[in-house]
C-alpha cells in the first residue's frame, strides 16, 4: 500500500493509495476525492459539525461493493472527535464527529464517497435541526418530476408560514429541507407532520404523488418518503459526493434555479458534478446556510 504524509495544519496525516481511481468510468482517484473535500469543506463543515457521521464507504470504487459504518472506527487518531449516542437496544455506540478539516481528510482516506447524517445533534439526538422531504421518482419518472412536487410542497408550506430550501440528491431525486433549530421541537412532530402533508399531496395530486413506500404504487410518480423524520435516519449531506457512473454531489439550488431546470426538460441538467459544486459555492457561497439559523414553529395539522 503506498502511503504519502500530507501536512495539514499542525498534524501529519498518513494518506494512502492516491492514485487509485475510485470512480473509474471517470478518471477521478481518491487524491482528486480529497482534494474536493478539502476545497469544499468551508461549506459542508458546518452541515457535519456535531452530528455523527455514517460513513458509506467504497474500498473498490463507487462502482464495488460498499458498507455503512456507523461506529467510529478504532483504529481512528487519537485527536477525532467522537460522541456517545444511543442505540435502540438502549446500548451505547462511539461515532465520529467530523468538525474539522483534519478529520474529513482522516474519513476520506477512508474511501468514504458518501456521508450521512441525522436531522439532530449527537448532543441533542431528540431535537431535529430540521425536518426533510426526500422526494424519489419511481419507474417511469425523473428528478424533473420530482422538481414540479417540490414547487407544490414548497407552496403548501409558505401558506403554513414556513421557509424551505431545495437540494438535489446527487443522484435522481430531490430533498426539500424545512429549519427549525428550536429546542421545543420534536421528532414525532416533524415525522407526523411531514405525513401528513405527504397524504394531502398524495390526495390532491394521485397521479404525481405517493406516500407510500410499495414500489408497485410508485411507477410514474414520485414518492414523497416523510419517514426520513426518525432518529435513528440519516440522509445524504449537502456537498457530500454520491457513488455514481461520475462524481456527482449532492448540491443545493435556488427555486428560480430550479424553475429553469425544470423547464429546460432535460433530467441531467439537474445533477451537478464534483466541479460545478465547487464552482457554484466559490460564487454563491453556502445556498443552504439558512438550515441552520433560521428558526421556525410547525403549524398543527
Amino acid at each position: 500500500m503506498k502511503k504519502t504524509v500530507a501536512r495539514i495544519g499542525d498534524r501529519r496525516l498518513p494518506l494512502s493509495n492516491l492514485d487509485k481511481d475510485l470512480y473509474p468510468s471517470f478518471g477521478f482517484t481518491k487524491a482528486h476525492i480529497l482534494e474536493y473535500y478539502r476545497r469544499i469543506s468551508p461549506y459542508i463543515l458546518p452541515h457535519l459539525n456535531g452530528r455523527a457521521l455514517t460513513l458509506k464507504r467504497y474500498p473498490d470504487g463507487a462502482q464495488g461493493p460498499f458498507f455503512f459504518e456507523k461506529r467510529c472506527p478504532g483504529y481512528r487518531p487519537d485527536w477525532v472527535k467522537t460522541a456517545q449516542v444511543r442505540e435502540s437496544d438502549g446500548g451505547l455506540m462511539t461515532v465520529c464527529l467530523v468538525n474539522d478539516l483534519d478529520t474529513l481528510m482522516w474519513v476520506e482516506n477512508l474511501a468514504s464517497l458518501e456521508l450521512h447524517v441525522p436531522l439532530a445533534r449527537a448532543a441533542t439526538p431528540g431535537t431535529p435541526d430540521s425536518m426533510v422531504f426526500d422526494l424519489d421518482p419511481g419507474e417511469g419518472a425523473d428528478i424533473l418530476d420530482c422538481a414540479r412536487v417540490a414547487f407544490i410542497l414548497r407552496d403548501v408550506l409558505s401558506d403554513l408560514k414556513l421557509t424551505c430550501f431545495p437540494k438535489t440528491s446527487g443522484k435522481k431525486g430531490l430533498h426539500v429541507y424545512v429549519p427549525l433549530n428550536r429546542e421545543e421541537t420534536t421528532f414525532d412532530e416533524t415525522r407526523k407532520f411531514s405525513k401528513t402533508v405527504a397524504e394531502v399531496l398524495q390526495h390532491n395530486y394521485p397521479l404525481m404523488v405517493t406516500s407510500s413506500m410499495s414500489n408497485e404504487l410508485r411507477k410514474n410518480k414520485v414518492f414523497i418518503n416523510w419517514s426520513q423524520n426518525g432518529p435513528s435516519n440519516t440522509t445524504v449531506c449537502v456537498y457530500s459526493l454520491r457513488a455514481s457512473a461520475k462524481p456527482t454531489a449532492s448540491s443545493p439550488v435556488t427555486w428560480r434555479e430550479l424553475e429553469t431546470l425544470a423547464g429546460h426538460g432535460d433530467p441531467a441538467k439537474a445533477q451537478f458534478i464534483f466541479s460545478e459544486v465547487i464552482d457554484r459555492t466559490e460564487k454563491d457561497g453556502d445556498l443552504f446556510k439558512g438550515l441552520l439559523t433560521i428558526k421556525q414553529k410547525l403549524p398543527y395539522l
